[in-house]
């Protein structure tokens, strides 16, 4: 795994969206009964960056670019053990697209 992408929107904050990903990898992880690596690893890299992150500043930044209906994304990804997250901004006519790693 690589980096995990998340789109918070004016309705569901980037903690929403961070949270809905965890819980969502995590149920499909237990129902799976398998063990599954990159899984395990993408649900480790969302708790951390739930626990380490300060919301209220990403909400902040976020809102504000959202809000002149720009698309923002939020790459997480772990840098030396540590969760670490970039915010990338597309202009209101680009589509959603995943950025190469």
């Amino acid at each position: 795994m690589d980096c995990i992408e998340l789109f918070p929107t004016l309705e569901h904050c980037i903690e929403t969206a961070a949270r809905e990903e965890f819980w969502d990898s995590a149920s499909r992880y237990m129902e799976s009964g398998e063990r599954d690596s990159e899984l395990e690893q993408r649900i480790q890299l969302l708790k951390a960056f739930l626990e380490s992150s300060d919301f209220r500043k990403l909400r902040s930044e976020s809102e504000r670019l959202l809000m002149t209906g720009k698309t923002v994304r939020f790459v997480i990804r772990w840098e030396n053990d540590t969760p670490t997250h970039r915010i990338l901004v597309d202009e209101p006519s680009e589509p959603h697209t995943s950025a190469t790693h």
